[in-house]
């Protein structure tokens, strides 16, 4: 069966959240939340580098959208379960069907953030990659020195299998840094 034809719920909830794709319109939220982010997100993330408009951001939203129903990317918002608050961003990134294995990719609201969110939304993700998608393999690539990253990835049960050596250069090009490869397996 081709990717496209696999059926599987658009959204799921954990404790506190509602996880769900993107949907037209949540660009709004999400451009809010990346300008109230940037000083965190700056040291890790191209997209705060890109000083995007609202409308910019509403059009990879409508994108992420798009690859989401095609199957090519599985792009995850969050949101607050009770107030319906944007917290953050999340998804099944860089997917092979074939065996199938996927890479947990995230970022929060800095309002939102050392509350547990992420590591609840990673759980829920993988649970839900797990259970819905088969998945055999999830990983987590995070910048070695991003040690909250690297702390949801080892609060959510994910083993340290490798620390790729100055493998790329840093978000605004300065210096090589180093990437930490988390995986967590199903037999």
């Amino acid at each position: 069966m081709e990717p496209i034809q696999l059926n599987f719920p658009n959204e799921f909830y954990t404790e506190r959240l509602h996880i769900r794709y993107p949907v037209p319109g949540d660009g709004k939220a999400v451009h809010q939340s990346i300008k109230t982010s940037l000083i965190d997100l700056m040291p890790y993330m191209l997209f705060a580098h890109m000083n995007q408009t609202e409308t910019e951001v509403e059009a990879n939203i409508r994108e992420s959208n798009a690859a989401f129903l095609k199957r090519e990317d599985l792009r995850l918002l969050l949101f607050h379960k009770q107030t319906g608050n944007f917290i953050g961003s999340s998804g099944l990134h860089r997917i092979d069907w074939k065996v199938p294995k996927f890479e947990i990719g995230y970022w929060i609201d800095s309002n939102h953030s050392g509350q547990g969110y992420m590591t609840e939304a990673v759980n829920g993700i993988v649970e839900f990659a797990m259970r819905e998608l088969h998945a055999k393999r999830i990983e987590i690539r995070c910048n070695a020195e991003n040690w909250q990253s690297r702390r949801v990835a080892e609060r959510c049960f994910f083993q340290l299998e490798a620390i790729l050596k100055n493998d790329r250069r840093s978000v605004d090009k300065s210096k090589f840094v180093s990437t930490c490869v988390y995986a967590r397996t199903k037999e």
